[in-house]
């Protein structure tokens, strides 16, 4: 059960309501829906007496011309804006925008009507899906996708899954719905969430590969990092000490200075984990944030028109996850290029065996760089680009959109990088058959072995690449 009051969303329950198909467990605010209503019955009265920004107003350009607050007015603002392209939206996002745009509407602050609010939870416990398209937004407002939610909800829209009874929109409903970036937060958690989840495993991953090479422990020694103490190196010091058994002071390895895939992995791999924590304390704020222009404030009796669309924080911090994390993944690929030199190994090329050339491993090589160069593509920033629409209005744009579009591309990247190393250093530990016994680790060697073919024959790797990104979620919790 997922309480949606304004305040308590969290990044975990969205991930859940994109993973539920179907029916989704709610506990709505009572308190919320009545503060939202009072928020309501008082744009209703300051559209009386004042000018309100898309109620009494165009939007946009059209902010000067008065228009009578009424409901066509705002049906001809959801037509016009339900203009989304493109493929459909995947419909774990749209379950996961459903429940982000309903929590935000019960902070009270947008002056929607309860009958959408009440319909709109009635959808996301329903699990009925609208037709709602990709693309149509640019880091101000996902107004396309909304727009298209807000019809559905009216009847006047498609039902992919579901469906429930139509409301009819009231005057200044329209904009209040449409005044949101739930669309870019929904996929922009869920590819957070997972970035997080593949950090996580890349610990246990490259402690395997460590392993296998024989590394040298003192790059992870506690006097190390308390030299130098940023808070996710030292985190990431931690948990290799951790995974390795490194309690006193451990022997010492087959070398003096390892490559830097070893080496230098904490403070390569600190800054994605502190990109990440960043980027999970932005979108707890913003999936409880009320964004809605203007703003209605039942507290000090007014509306305010202010600019709570733009994401800048929300772009800038995708871009420096993605930049950071796309540096780990080099970190991967280098260590998979040591683990099949013999010289780091002592086993023949490419973790071979068989007749004299044979290939072994080869190519994963070649397909961990085929995935890093795509993830370089997706770290490149967002951010650097603007917009100017609306007649020049609108002359900025944080372009969050497409900054979540490329964190969730790099997190099918990355996710092929680890899985070819995963692959590499559970064949290594095979061939060498070392000794985890006594280290943690060996817990994750145990469940990829589950799952990876213990045959060293030449023959397609394949089936090796989808079992090893399979079984990352299990390392993420060892």
């Amino acid at each position: 059960m997922i309480r949606v009051d304004g305040r308590t969303l969290r990044c975990a329950d969205v991930v859940t309501a994109a993973q539920t198909g179907g029916p989704l467990g709610i506990d709505v605010s009572i308190a919320a829906l009545r503060g939202a209503e009072q928020a309501w019955k008082l744009a209703e009265d300051l559209s009386t007496r004042r000018m309100v920004y898309g109620r009494t107003t165009g939007v946009g350009a059209n902010k000067d011309d008065t228009v009578e607050s009424s409901r066509e007015h705002g049906l001809r603002l959801l037509r016009s804006h339900a203009g989304g392209s493109g493929d459909p939206m995947p419909s774990g996002q749209v379950r996961a925008m459903m429940l982000i745009r309903l929590n935000q509407l019960l902070t009270g602050r947008s002056g929607i009507s309860p009958e959408l609010i009440g319909a709109l939870a009635e959808a996301v416990r329903a699990g009925a899906l609208p037709l709602v398209h990709r693309l149509g937004a640019i880091g101000t407002g996902d107004l396309a996708p909304l727009a298209e939610t807000a019809l559905a909800l009216t009847g006047e829209r498609a039902w992919v899954e579901g469906h429930v009874p139509p409301v009819a929109v009231h005057a200044g409903d329209a904009l209040a719905f449409m005044s949101s970036n739930a669309a870019t937060l929904a996929e922009a958690t869920l590819a957070t969430m997972r970035l997080d989840t593949l950090t996580r495993a890349s610990h246990a991953v490259a402690a395997l590969t460590y392993v296998a090479l024989d590394g040298n422990p003192e790059a992870y020694a506690t006097p190390v990092h308390e030299a130098r103490p940023h808070a996710g190196q030292v985190a990431c010091a931690a948990e290799m000490r951790r995974l390795l058994g490194m309690h006193q002071t451990p022997k010492p390895g087959r070398r003096i200075q390892d490559p830097f895939g070893l080496r230098a992995f904490p403070q390569v791999q600190g800054p994605a984990l502190d990109a990440i924590h960043y980027l999970r304390d932005v979108l707890a704020v913003e999936i409880n944030a009320s964004t809605e222009n203007p703003m209605i404030s039942t507290v000090h009796g007014d509306a305010y028109h202010h600019a709570h669309f733009h994401t800048a924080y929300v772009s800038t911090a995708l871009d420096q996850a993605r930049a950071t994390v796309h540096q780990v993944a080099e970190l991967s690929v280098a260590r998979l290029g040591d683990l099949v030199e013999p010289e780091f190994t002592g086993l023949r090329p490419f973790l071979a065996a068989g007749p004299a050339g044979s290939s072994g491993v080869m190519i994963l090589e070649y397909v961990a760089h085929d995935a890093l160069t795509e993830l370089r593509q997706a770290a490149l920033p967002a951010t650097l680009g603007t917009a100017v629409v609306s007649r020049g209005i609108e002359d900025h744009a944080s372009f969050s959109t497409q900054a979540a579009r490329a964190a969730t591309a790099a997190c099918a990247a990355y996710q092929q990088v680890l899985g070819c190393e995963l692959v590499a250093a559970v064949r290594a530990l095979r061939m060498r058959e070392a000794d985890l016994v006594d280290l943690p680790v060996r817990d994750a060697f145990e469940a990829a072995s589950a799952v990876l073919d213990p045959g060293v024959e030449d023959r397609p790797l394949t089936g090796d690449i989808a079992a090893a990104v399979g079984v990352l979620d299990t390392l993420a919790r060892i």
